[in-house]
C-alpha cells in the first residue's frame, strides 16, 4: 500500500511496480472511468514503456481503449484532456512518471473528467488492487496519437507575438522530457536559445532533474552568466520550473506575483509555504489571495472550486487558468515569463520593490509514517498554551499543518503527504528573528515527539 500516495502512485520499478501490481492498477482504474478512451503517456525512464504495456493490459481488460501519446511531458498528457484526436476526446489520462525521484522510481499521475484523481480516491484504489486476485486476458486496443505536435502548435500560435524577441534565453532540461517540446517551440517562435541536457535520458547522467535543489542549477547558472539574459530549468516531467536572472532565483510565489501583474484583479491560490509578501502584495494590488494546502492536486481542485486565475507552489508548480486550462505546466509558464520580459517588465527591478524578508528553504525533520500526523496534532494542542518564552502569536492557520504568524514573520510545520517527514519553513524581516522562530517551533516539535 505504500505506493498509493496523496497525489499519485509512486514506487520502485520491479520491486513495487511490476506486471502484477500495474496490471491491477489499470484494471481497477478502468472501473472509475465512465468514457471509452484513456490517453496514456510516459516519461524518459527506461522502464516507462514496460509499465505502459502493463497498464494497457489492465485498462483494456477493464473495457477501455487507449490513446498512446508515447514519450511526452506531463503537461502534454494533461493537454489531451482538453483536445480531440480524430474526433475522440479521452475521458481520462494517465501519465507514467517518476517526476523528480531517482531513476529506479516510477509512477502514475491520473486525471479523470479533467480533475485530479487523488487522496482517498487513490487510497481506495490501492485497497481494491490489494484485494484483487487476477486480471482477465484482453485484446490489445491501442491507437497512437500525436499529442506533442498538437501541443507545440498550440503554444507557438498562442505566443506568436514573442517571435524574434531579442533576449538570450538559456535553459536546462536535466535530461527529462521537457526537451521533446522546448526545441520545437523555441524554433517555431524564432527565439535566441541555448539548451543544456535537452536529450531525454532516464538515467539522468548530468544531474538530478529537480530544479528546487540549488545543486542542480550550477550548470545553468554558469551558462546564464556567460551567454544568457534569463534562464529556465525543468524537473523530470516538466511540470515544475525554475526561473533565474543574473540577480535572482525566482521561487514559485514570487513568480505568481510577477505573472499577476498582467492580470486584472486576479484570484490567486498559494500554498501554506508561500511568502507572506506574496499574499500581502496581491491584496494591496486589489487581487484576491487564498492560502490552501500544499500539493498539485489540492491546488487544481481549489482553483476549480473558487474560479481562480492562477495558483502556485514555492517549488515551481505554477497553474494558469487565465488564458489556459488550469493545470501546472512549466513550458507554458516559461512562455508567460518571456511575455513579461517582452512587454518591458524588468523582473529584478519588480522584485527589488518588494518588502525584504529572510526566508529559509524547506527544512525537513525525519519522523515515521505512523507518527507524523500525530506530531502535528500534538503541536496544535501545545500551541493552545505555549511556553512563556514562545514568541507572541498573532494568529494560527491550520489549513495544512500549522502556520504560526508572529509580529515580524511566520513559521510552518506540516506533515509531508508523500514521505515520512515533517516540513518546516520560516520567514521574518531579519535572519535573527527567523532563527528565533525556528528554534521555538523546533522545541515545540521535540516536546510533541516526546509526548507520543
Amino acid at each position: 500500500m505504500s505506493i498509493y500516495r496523496e497525489y499519485d502512485i509512486r514506487g520502485i520499478f520491479e520491486k513495487e511496480l511490476n506486471e502484477q501490481s500495474v496490471t491491477r492498477i489499470g484494471y481497477a482504474l478502468a472501473s472509475k472511468i465512465k468514457g471509452e478512451y484513456v490517453a496514456v503517456g510516459y516519461d524518459a525512464r527506461s522502464h516507462s514503456p514496460i509499465l505502459f504495456e502493463y497498464l494497457v493490459h489492465g485498462l483494456n481488460a477493464g473495457g477501455k481503449k487507449v490513446l498512446d501519446m508515447g514519450m511526452v511531458p506531463t503537461p502534454v498528457n494533461y493537454f489531451c484532456n482538453y483536445n480531440e484526436f480524430d474526433g475522440v476526446l479521452a475521458s481520462a489520462s494517465v501519465m507514467i512518471t517518476g517526476s523528480h525521484n531517482p531513476s529506479e522510481y516510477n509512477g502514475f499521475k491520473v486525471t479523470i473528467d479533467k480533475a485530479p484523481f487523488f487522496g482517498e480516491q487513490i487510497y481506495a484504489l490501492g485497497r481494491e488492487c490489494e484485494a484483487m486476485t487476477n486480471v482477465p486476458d484482453a485484446v490489445r486496443d491501442v491507437t497512437k496519437i500525436d499529442a506533442t505536435s498538437r501541443y507545440v502548435d498550440f503554444l507557438v500560435s498562442e505566443f506568436a507575438h514573442l517571435k524574434g524577441m531579442p533576449s538570450r534565453i538559456v535553459y536546462d532540461c536535466g535530461n527529462g522530457v521537457a526537451g521533446i517540446v522546448t526545441e520545437r517551440i523555441f524554433a517555431g517562435l524564432g527565439l535566441h536559445t541555448k539548451g543544456l541536457y535537452v536529450d531525454p535520458d532516464g538515467t539522468f547522467p548530468n544531474h538530478h532533474p529537480d530544479p528546487s535543489d540549488e545543486h542542480n542549477l550550477e550548470d545553468i547558472k554558469e551558462l546564464l552568466a556567460k551567454e544568457g539574459d534569463i534562464a529556465f530549468a525543468y524537473d523530470g516531467d516538466a511540470d515544475r520550473i525554475a526561473v533565474l536572472t543574473h540577480k535572482n532565483n525566482i521561487k514559485g510565489d514570487m513568480m505568481a506575483l510577477l505573472y499577476a501583474m498582467k492580470m486584472d484583479k486576479p484570484t490567486v491560490v498559494g500554498e501554506v509555504k508561500c511568502s507572506q509578501v506574496m499574499y500581502d502584495e496581491l491584496e494591496r494590488r486589489g487581487a484576491k489571495a487564498v492560502m490552501y494546502k500544499t500539493g498539485h492536486s489540492n491546488l487544481k481542485v481549489k482553483m476549480q472550486e473558487i474560479g481562480a486565475d492562477l495558483a502556485c507552489e514555492v517549488s515551481g508548480h505554477v497553474f494558469f487558468k487565465n488564458r489556459y486550462f488550469g493545470y501546472d505546466d512549466a513550458i507554458y509558464a516559461t512562455l508567460r515569463m518571456l511575455e513579461l520580459v517582452h512587454d518591458g517588465i524588468d523582473l529584478d527591478a519588480e522584485l527589488a520593490k518588494l518588502p525584504q524578508v529572510f526566508s529559509t528553504e524547506e527544512i525537513k525533520v525525519k519522523t515515521t509514517e505512523a507518527e507524523k500526523f500525530k506530531i502535528i496534532d500534538k503541536v496544535k494542542e501545545l500551541l493552545k498554551n505555549p511556553p512563556a518564552s514562545f514568541p507572541a502569536i498573532k494568529n494560527i492557520i491550520d489549513v495544512d499543518g500549522v502556520r504560526i504568524n508572529f509580529a515580524h514573520g511566520w513559521g510552518l510545520v506540516r506533515a509531508s503527504n508523500t514521505t515520512p517527514i515533517l516540513v518546516t519553513r520560516f520567514e521574518a524581516t531579519s535572519k535573527e528573528e527567523a532563527k528565533e522562530y525556528e528554534e521555538a517551533i523546533n522545541a515545540l516539535i521535540l516536546e510533541a515527539k516526546n509526548a507520543l
